[in-house]
């Protein structure tokens, strides 16, 4: 299950070990075709991953300081740090490879 992500709660949320959100918006239609993906992809690591919605319409703030240019965005997390990103409508395949290189 995907957590709704905030300015409010965006630092306490990345303090999990491993953390991946996706910045979206209600309006982007690559967003909501990858949007099942990423809930799948929450279900299938457990606890082993969070991850994250932020709407980059709703919290500005956190899209901005990331340099959000385009959406969809996946920014991976390790110990609060980011350290991969990807932006687009990318098959599931590609996205659980980018998870599975940071992934103890």
């Amino acid at each position: 299950m995907t957590t709704e992500v905030t300015n409010k709660n965006f630092g306490e949320i990345i303090k999990n070990p491993l953390v991946l959100i996706d910045f979206w918006a209600e309006w982007c239609m690559p967003c909501r075709i990858l949007s099942p993906t990423v809930e799948e992809i929450s279900k299938e690591y457990g606890g082993g991953l969070v991850v994250g919605k932020v709407n980059v319409d709703k919290s500005r703030e956190i899209s901005s300081e990331f340099g959000i240019m385009s959406i969809p965005t996946l920014i991976l997390f390790k110990d609060g740090k980011a350290v991969d990103r990807t932006a687009g409508a990318l098959p599931k395949a590609k996205i659980k490879a980018m998870v599975d290189r940071w992934i103890k």
